[in-house]
């Protein structure tokens, strides 16, 4: 069997997506509930300035971070993998966030190849240096690029990223769904290995 690389975000994708809620309503004085938040960026959902919410994050960032939950099966899942394949976790989280993203992956025993804080959404670059044969994204923007570059996209649904499927990309419900994607995949990819 041949190695594959999978490249896989982080926020909103093994991590819950609507954890930094609790602490921006009591932060913000807004009542807002996950599906109210129908843009990936948190202030519009919140009716803040972005330059509010950047304040915020400043303040609180690494402690939702620290405090966020993992979402159900993504350790099994990722386990599996991690047995035949490269695991890279691709972040737009800064640099400084470091510290903070290590120890919450050491902490939930999750297996990687790689870590990559970019502190930008563009992706794509990452996903070429990795040779990635599947993206696993929560941003609908993200997919998009990455699906237009020729990359395979597994899209954990979400309610802020909604909008039409562009070919590449798949809209999976959760990790039990990203679990039997990816393992047609992998049958396909040895099939068509064999067939060669």
């Amino acid at each position: 069997m041949n190695q594959l690389n999978f490249c896989i975000d982080i926020d909103g994708t093994i991590t819950e997506a609507y954890d930094w809620i609790p602490r921006a309503n009591e932060y913000f004085n807004t009542q807002i509930i996950p599906e109210m938040v129908t843009e990936y960026d948190e202030y519009i959902a919140l009716g803040v300035d972005p330059k509010a919410f950047a304040e915020f994050y400043h303040l609180y960032g690494e402690t939702i971070y620290a405090e966020s939950h993992i979402r159900a099966g993504v350790k099994d899942v990722l386990n599996g993998l991690f047995t035949d394949h490269n695991l890279h976790f691709v972040t737009a989280r800064e640099i400084e966030m470091k510290n903070v993203t290590e120890k919450w992956l050491s902490h939930h025993h999750i297996p990687m190849s790689s870590l990559s804080l970019l502190g930008s959404h563009d992706k794509v670059a990452k996903a070429y240096e990795f040779c990635c044969d599947i993206f696993i994204e929560d941003r609908y923007e993200n997919a998009v690029q990455l699906a237009s570059h020729g990359f395979n996209v597994l899209l954990i649904d979400c309610y802020y990223n909604q909008g039409h499927l562009f070919p590449g990309i798949t809209r999976v419900n959760d990790w039990i769904d990203i679990d039997r994607h990816i393992d047609n995949y992998i049958q396909t990819y040895n099939y068509s290995q064999i067939a060669i």
